[in-house]
């Protein structure tokens, strides 16, 4: 594995290759052991480069990552967007290549603040330190982070420990040590097999039932987006969900609507959502999202309940370009893709107290919430059962719905506790506390999915602590590799690593 005879564009072919091999590590391919390959290979081809160099190849890693990966951006700018072919590949090119400027900044910084000592324990903490950095930065976009992969490998039972952090810390540290291995370095062999054995030792079962099992019924509308805010569509919001109650709400203890299921304002729907009560057994529960409006100019992506409910969630964590938008001075106007169908949202505060239905708490995360690990780990402290609802409409037929369930079920995982989401039109699920899917509706169509859904109590490490243990952890695994200002001088070869 020598790195004194290839050329820097090697190097750069290797970094995009890798960005599409992480790609497939996620649903629908579900390669997860791709991962290590992946980091590995960017591990082993930024080791001899400058920092200008290996930011260049950063950004190059990014570009395959996000433009195999999040190629659903288009089928939003133009599909849905009212955007034309060439503006719509525009944008999502802007897209692809200003995300993938995070990771030439996280490799830039590292050739910069690092020397070759230790340089697979370095490597491996400033990945991670770039995930979080990836995790709040122009309010986050945490969407294919390497660890996502794992809900259903061998590295599974970490998840609830350390997150979705720890498992790309430990993905990253195998891809790094794999390459050490190559190297005649046999000692790499041993915490490699350390992290995939350990997970057979560890727990199965960190929460257990609070109670009896919920019977629910998710009600999938399946109704066009591009006519969804058009008295027509409204119309038909309104008769589907209704028929829908009508017929699924016997039998059931929770029956919950989608996000924004009626594309109108809570006080326009309130004759609606009566009429919907009344199809409610004794003691059952409707949960729906909503808009809802206060004041002057502050609107709200929500969840309310009916029935044997009470309270009610405030999306906390908009959506840029979705749900507002970002210099809307300068923007709105200019193309059909900056007009919002619906006003911009207002963030719900801080601190909710979370629903509580037929007698159970639940934890929220209204569609893109859920990506956020320690969002959700934040409110599963609180609750018994954890709900999103979502309108995944926007990705169309692309790869994007299936990737946003695959980091519903880790939050199931990470939080021991069952996850229901209910979508527009797919994927509707219920997930159960080791993220298996025990209940899955088609997509692209009318249905109710039916199902049980047990309360947990007791908190994973993960729920208590959330990803703060890990990300230190990263910052120290730099430590060992940090230049000292008096010795930064020329880079060391790669021959000269240990």
């Amino acid at each position: 594995m020598s790195q004194t005879r290839f050329s820097p564009a090697i190097g750069y072919l290797a970094a995009l290759v890798a960005g599409v091999l992480t790609t497939l590590t996620a649903s629908p391919y579900e390669l997860w052991w791709l991962g290590p390959l992946a980091a590995g290979l960017v591990y082993w081809a930024v080791q001899p480069l400058s920092p200008r160099r290996a930011a260049l190849l950063g950004w190059c890693y990014g570009v395959g990552l996000f433009g195999s990966g999040a190629s659903w951006v288009y089928v939003s700018i133009h599909d849905y967007g009212y955007t034309g072919v060439p503006l719509a590949v525009f944008l999502t090119g802007l897209f692809v290549v200003g995300l993938a400027l995070l990771f030439a900044v996280t490799l830039w910084l590292y050739r910069l603040m690092c020397g070759p000592r230790l340089a697979f324990l370095t490597f491996a903490g400033a990945w991670v330190l770039g995930e979080w950095l990836r995790t709040w930065l122009f309010t986050g976009f945490p969407w294919l982070l390497l660890g996502n992969a794992h809900v259903d490998s061998p590295l599974a039972a970490w998840a609830p420990i350390g997150g979705v952090y720890a498992l790309s810390l430990i993905t990253v540290l195998s891809g790094t040590l794999g390459v050490e291995f190559l190297r005649r370095r046999w000692w790499a062999a041993a915490p490699v097999a350390a992290f995939w054995i350990a997970p057979l030792l560890l727990p199965v079962d960190w929460t257990r039932p609070a109670g009896d099992p919920l019977h629910v019924a998710l009600l999938q509308g399946d109704l066009p987006q591009l006519i969804k805010w058009t008295p027509e569509g409204q119309r038909t919001a309104a008769n589907t969900y209704l028929e829908m109650t009508r017929e699924h709400a016997e039998g059931a203890d929770l029956v919950v609507w989608p996000e924004a299921a009626l594309p109108m304002f809570e006080d326009e729907a309130e004759p609606l959502l009566a009429r919907a009560q009344t199809h409610l057994e004794p003691g059952s529960a409707l949960l729906t999202g909503i808009l809802q409006r206060e004041g002057r100019g502050l609107y709200y992506n929500s969840v309310i309940g009916l029935g044997n409910a009470e309270g009610e969630y405030r999306k906390a964590h908009l959506v840029p370009f979705g749900e507002y938008l970002p210099l809307e001075r300068w923007l709105r106007g200019t193309i059909a893709f900056f007009d919002l169908p619906m006003p911009a949202m207002t963030p719900g505060p801080s601190g909710q107290p979370p629903i509580r239905a037929v007698g159970t708490t639940l934890g929220n995360a209204i569609c893109y919430e859920i990506i956020y690990a320690d969002l959700v780990a934040n409110r599963a402290r609180e609750a018994e059962l954890l709900l999103t609802v979502s309108n995944d409409t926007w990705f169309g037929e692309s790869i994007g719905p299936l990737q946003h369930l695959q980091m519903a079920r880790l939050r199931a995982l990470e939080n021991g506790r069952y996850v229901i989401r209910a979508t527009n039109n797919g994927v509707t699920a219920v997930i159960d506390p080791q993220g298996r899917i025990i209940a899955r509706a088609p997509q692209f169509e009318t249905v109710a999915l039916r199902a049980e859904a047990v309360p947990m109590q007791g908190l994973t490490p993960f729920t208590r602590t959330g990803s703060w243990p890990v990300w230190l952890l990263a910052g120290l695994l730099l430590l060992p590799g940090l230049r000292l200002p008096r010795r930064r001088r020329a880079l060391v070869p790669d021959d000269a690593q240990p």
